[in-house]
């Protein structure tokens, strides 16, 4: 929970992926996409091997596909950039389609897009059975630097306060008839934008001085205890275990 309420990327469950500790899932989704990216490119069997292990994740974690699918969304302009390589790219050409296409630039277009998709989705599995608070403490246990934790965590809570500003500022401004569209519109938007900034310091001072007031001394109180077992740090890694095999099967084999 964030601010109260569930951050929009975490699916609540009781699964064991759910169950799992942060820092054992963060460590494991970066040792796994580590192990995708130094996979060759042209080792296509290795990038449906990864797949499969993400869709037992996600079986595992209850985290439905679709719902994948449309979180995918947030990688449209890598693809975007990744579909142009075959177009602008030098050397040997091929025939797809009736186009004349780049053989380096598709390789490099597939690379991207391949091990793109696969990290993300990686992320996206381990967001969805995280909470936010969680993440946050599982970086703290991999002895990341408090004052990141806490920047982010206070970003987190007041990312829906600072919207919700914006809206109240964006309906005022409709009230009085006013609804910038056009570039010499512009001083409209920067005004509302250079109020939303004040509005935003002068309320983080507020809270600041109203927390110190309560005895915050820089961190946030621990209400649970987040340790991992062995077990369970040998439970999460198995995935980028598995990977591992897979990325050093395909240099072997290449």
């Amino acid at each position: 929970m964030a601010a109260g309420h569930p951050h929009p990327l975490y699916l609540p469950g009781a699964s064991p992926l759910h169950r799992a500790p942060p820092q054992c899932k963060i460590a494991a989704s970066l040792l796994f996409v580590l192990a995708v990216v130094a996979t060759p490119r042209e080792a296509v069997w290795a990038y449906g091997a990864y797949a499969l292990l993400l869709l037992g994740l996600a079986r595992v974690g209850r985290v439905p596909l679709p719902l994948l699918a449309r979180r995918l969304v947030i990688e449209v302009p890598f693809v975007l950039f990744a579909v142009l390589l075959p177009v602008v790219g030098q050397g040997e050409r091929v025939e797809v389609l009736g186009l004349p296409l780049a053989r380096e630039g598709l390789w490099a277009a597939w690379n991207i897009l391949v091990k793109g998709t696969l990290g993300v989705t990686a992320s996206l599995i381990v967001a969805a059975t995280t909470p936010v608070p969680e993440l946050l403490r599982g970086l703290e246990r991999l002895r990341l630097p408090r004052a990141f934790t806490t920047i982010a965590g206070f970003m987190v809570r007041y990312a829906d306060v600072i919207a919700d500003e914006l809206r109240r500022m964006r309906i005022a401004r409709l009230s009085r008839g006013y609804d910038p569209r056009w570039i010499w519109q512009a001083r409209a938007v920067a005004a509302t934008a250079g109020t939303l900034f004040i509005r935003s310091y002068e309320r983080g001072e507020r809270v600041y001085l109203a927390m110190v007031s309560r005895g915050y001394a820089g961190s946030m109180p621990v209400l649970e205890d987040l340790a991992a077992t062995r077990r369970q740090w040998l439970a999460a890694l198995a995935v980028p275990a598995a990977a591992s095999v897979v990325a050093l099967t395909a240099w072997g084999v290449r």
